[in-house]
């Protein structure tokens, strides 16, 4: 239940990014469901081994780098599912931190915490 949920609200997260970063289009909550679920794939495989390879240049910027990291696997992802398009690397860098935000607050709120 919990997976679902957090689909869910990282779903809500891409249309409010879509909705409040311009350069930012999903057609549908369909094409939003897709786009959250490809985002869990590449946050759970992909940027774990890109963050590592960058590790040397994250340090010299004092961890702002990963912004411009989530910026660009955001913008990658554009190119895989049709139907979300982001039009330049600041709108990506930029709905990738509203995203996460809008994620971290939607969680905070919606999904449950075990009590154990």
């Amino acid at each position: 239940m919990k997976f679902i949920l957090r689909w869910l609200v990282g779903a809500f997260a891409f249309l409010g990014a879509a909705y409040i970063v311009p350069g930012i289009e999903i057609e549908s909550f369909y094409i939003a469901l897709i786009v959250a679920f490809v985002w869990g794939v590449i946050s759970s495989f992909i940027k774990p081994i890109v963050h590592i390879f960058a590790l040397p240049i994250t340090i010299l910027t004092l961890g702002l780098f990963s912004f411009v990291i989530n910026g660009l696997l955001f913008w990658l992802m554009s190119t895989f599912v049709k139907g979300f398009v982001v039009e330049g690397f600041w709108a990506a860098v930029l709905g990738a931190v509203v995203v996460s935000i809008l994620g971290w607050i939607g969680r905070a709120v919606f999904i449950p915490k075990d009590d154990k």
